[in-house]
């Protein structure tokens, strides 16, 4: 028997019919596989739902999980790309491939108002910080050695600020062979070389200078090493710095001018010599050939350029001029005016490989007193830059008699006591000075 079921027979057809007729073919139910839906380009202001992209606005049936496949393909590594992956802005999209409808997103535009002003503003702190700190660097640097508190019977303070700033033959730092090379022979202690009142006002500013051989009264003091009292007396004014130093100088300008000192100021022959080097020479301009064997000066008519070397000798020499130390006062304002002008410029201010070295060799060697800030000294500078410029004038204390004779100080400056008394007025005052005197 078989093991196989009955199949109902068929009057015609039938498993292994032995009729005449053969078995017709059996017609097979067609069966239609669903192909997957094809993408196709959104149509603007369409939904992108529907069958096939259709286009009807209603979302896509949700596909059939047979739990093999679902439609995602994997990079080397596990990350999902295509269709639903996560940042490929499918179904389950969300982050940064295709946006709403397929597009991809619009990328932002740098927001350059926003950086510019983030650099400005970081620039801004930098700049702050590095002047902040070269303030206090350059601050640091000053000599305050002098106290000018210490000087007795001192006159009201008038209109105006007035700077004493001395020029002294002081040898500190100094070699044996630099001394020699500079002409500044070895005597011990410093005296004054030059001095000048620099006065500041609403009416402008006034170098004057004091010949250092000017005839005057040296008020009574106590030496400052010995304790010694010393009774007033006349002698050249430089005495009384090589008596008593800055303190009994500015008592001595003071009670002989009536002007109230308010800052010192003062640099040596080394200092001098480095600054000038510092800022790379000077450059002058003589009217005719100076030489001076004293000082070592032999320079040529014309514009040059003088090294801290040459420099010093210029503003020391003295005996080519016929009015001697007036001559050579003469010489010094035309330098330091020529100097500060240099010094303020902006070759050497916003140039830091000048700046730096110039500020280090200057303030080394700067005496200043307990008062003055950097603040001071450059509104000083701003001050003698500005006579140079026009700004103010230059003159020296009127003059009654450039040659007295004395009886212990050998020939000296007499001041001219109506003229000089109406010029120290006027400064005091802080008016226009109408005084003339020799420059």
């Amino acid at each position: 028997m078989s093991d196989w079921p009955e199949e109902p027979q068929s009057p015609r057809y039938g498993r292994g019919s032995t009729g005449a007729d053969p078995e017709g073919a059996r017609a097979m139910p067609h069966v239609r596989r669903e192909a997957p839906p094809r993408p196709y380009p959104p149509v603007p202001g369409q939904s992108t739902g529907g069958r096939n992209g259709a286009g009807t606005g209603a979302p896509p049936p949700p596909r059939r999980d047979d739990g093999y496949n679902t439609g995602q393909v994997y990079r080397h590594g596990g990350a999902p790309v295509g269709p639903g992956a996560p940042g490929n802005g499918g179904s389950g999209g969300g982050g940064g491939g295709r946006g709403p409808g397929g597009q991809a997103p619009r990328t932002s535009r740098p927001n350059w108002r926003k950086r510019i002003t983030i650099g400005l503003v970081a620039f801004v702190a930098l700049l702050l910080a590095v002047s902040v700190s070269t303030y206090f660097w350059a601050d640091s640097k000053l000599r305050h050695e002098v106290d000018l508190g210490k000087v007795k019977d001192r006159p009201e303070s008038g209109k105006g600020t007035n700077y004493l700033i001395v020029g002294s033959d002081s040898r500190e730092g100094l070699s044996d062979q630099e001394k020699k090379d500079l002409h500044t022979g070895s005597a011990d202690g410093k005296r004054t070389d030059s001095m000048m009142i620099l006065h500041t006002g609403d009416n402008g500013t006034t170098m004057l200078s004091l010949p250092r051989d000017s005839y005057v009264t040296i008020p009574a003091f106590t030496g400052p090493t010995t304790g010694k009292q010393f009774p007033a007396s006349t002698h050249k004014l430089n005495e009384a710095y090589a008596d008593g130093g800055a303190e009994l100088l500015a008592q001595t300008i003071e009670y002989n001018t009536g002007l109230h000192i308010d800052h010192y100021a003062e640099i040596g022959f080394g200092g001098f010599r480095n600054l000038v080097d510092a800022l790379g020479g000077v450059e002058m301009c003589l009217d005719k050939p100076v030489k001076d064997k004293d000082s070592g000066a032999d320079f040529k008519a014309g514009c040059q350029t003088f090294d801290g070397t040459q420099s010093l000798e210029f503003v020391r020499q003295r005996h080519q001029e016929a009015d001697q130390d007036l001559g050579r006062m003469r010489n010094q304002q035309k330098f330091l005016n020529t100097l500060a002008k240099q010094a303020a410029s902006p070759a050497t201010i916003l140039n830091p490989f000048r700046l730096y070295p110039v500020i280090g060799s200057g303030l080394d060697t700067l005496v200043v007193d307990k008062d003055m800030g950097l603040t001071d000294l450059m509104s000083m500078f701003w001050a003698m830059k500005g006579v140079t410029g026009g700004g103010g004038q230059q003159l020296t204390v009127p003059i009654s008699n450039p040659n007295l004779p004395t009886r212990s100080d050998g020939v000296a400056v007499k001041w001219d006591t109506d003229k000089a008394k109406q010029l120290f007025g006027q400064l005091k005052n802080d008016e226009k000075v109408t005084v003339t005197a020799t420059t």
